[in-house]
């Protein structure tokens, strides 16, 4: 940059600035300098304005941070809201299960005092009901376990007594069904068990007098006495008393029989014990057949009783006619009939105690 000279009556101009790229040889004019002018007031406006923006970014920022921190601490505030909430519900929770288990004793204790209130509001009828059903049944179980109708029918006629002195029209029906029940079960053919038992263990303790098929048959008691010899001399007398032992004896010897069956021959005479208990054995299964209400069974065993007692023991005998004879009144005494019920009579407590 060179200056001017001294002499020259103008004003020293001002230094040049470098503006945008200008040589600063050059002398900028009025309208560019007007344009330096604009681009100043552009650029201070531009930095200006950019001030003023990077000021605002700033207060954004702060206020962004401070949204933040309120946001975390709200956060944590929500946390710990979220776990008293949390324990608030399982404490709900835990009350409303002692509350509903204190309702089902509540309730529970309410179901038994109602049925308490309703079992002391019962009339003396409704009690009389009751007791005659309970009895009825509790006999018509002991029906069941002894075979006998007996328990059932003495049920019966008390539950009439105690109905006939009760005295109330609306028992009628039950009356007239516990006759109709106490009619069919006398006229039903049921097995006396009991009476078939006592006979059975009649039959055992005749079994050991029966004389086997095979045993040599004793010399009758009734025999008439052979006449009595005349008065002669001793060598006959003793001829004929020898006579008559030979005689004797050969009888005893020799014996004509017809056999029927041939096994009952070929038993040796120490096994006779064995046919006995064998025989007695058979007849212990009738008797647990009939305790155990298998009729078909017991009438099975008494048919094979019958047929070992024709074969193996002596049918000719007076005792063992009189065993068979008693093995075919058991045999028609097991009857297969079912034990009667008394399911009407029942059907018409069950409608009275109903009220109907």
């Amino acid at each position: 940059m060179s200056a001017l000279p001294p002499s020259s009556p103008e004003p020293a101009p001002a230094l040049p600035v470098q503006v945008l790229g200008v040589p600063p040889a050059q002398r900028p004019s009025a309208a560019s300098r007007a344009g330096w002018f604009a681009l100043v007031a552009i650029a201070g406006a531009a930095l200006l304005s950019s001030v003023m923006l990077w000021q605002r970014l700033s207060s954004i920022q702060q206020q962004l941070a401070r949204q933040s921190a309120d946001s975390g601490a709200n956060a944590i505030e929500a946390r710990a809201l979220a776990r008293q909430a949390q324990d608030v519900a399982r404490d709900t929770a835990a009350r409303q299960a002692v509350m509903e288990s204190r309702l089902s004793e509540v309730a529970l204790q309410r179901s038994q005092l109602e049925d308490l209130m309703q079992s002391l509001s019962r009339s003396r009828d409704e009690n009389l009901v009751v007791d005659v059903e309970s009895s009825l049944r509790l006999a018509q179980q002991q029906t069941q376990l002894t075979g006998s109708p007996e328990p059932l029918l003495a049920a019966l006629r008390t539950a009439d007594q105690r109905i006939a002195r009760a005295a109330q029209p609306r028992l009628a029906r039950v009356r007239s069904a516990i006759a109709r029940d106490t009619d069919r079960i006398r006229s039903a053919s049921v097995t006396d068990v009991p009476g078939l038992l006592v006979r059975i263990d009649d039959i055992v303790r005749q079994v050991d007098d029966l004389p086997v098929a095979n045993a040599v048959p004793a010399r009758a008691v009734d025999e008439p006495p052979r006449p009595a010899a005349a008065a002669t001399s001793p060598a006959a007398a003793w001829w004929g008393r020898w006579r008559d032992a030979v005689l004797a004896e050969a009888r005893g010897l020799v014996r004509v029989s017809r056999i029927d069956h041939p096994d009952a021959m070929l038993v040796a005479p120490e096994q006779a014990y064995l046919l006995r208990e064998n025989m007695k054995l058979k007849l212990l299964d009738v008797r647990l057949s009939l305790i155990a209400r298998q009729n078909d069974s017991a009438r099975a065993d008494v048919t094979a009783a019958s047929q070992a007692l024709y074969k193996y023991f002596d049918p000719a005998s007076r005792r063992v006619q009189a065993v068979a004879t008693q093995l075919q009144q058991v045999q028609s005494q097991v009857r297969t009939a079912e034990l009667p019920r008394i399911d009407e009579t029942l059907a018409a407590l069950a409608t009275a105690g109903a009220g109907k």
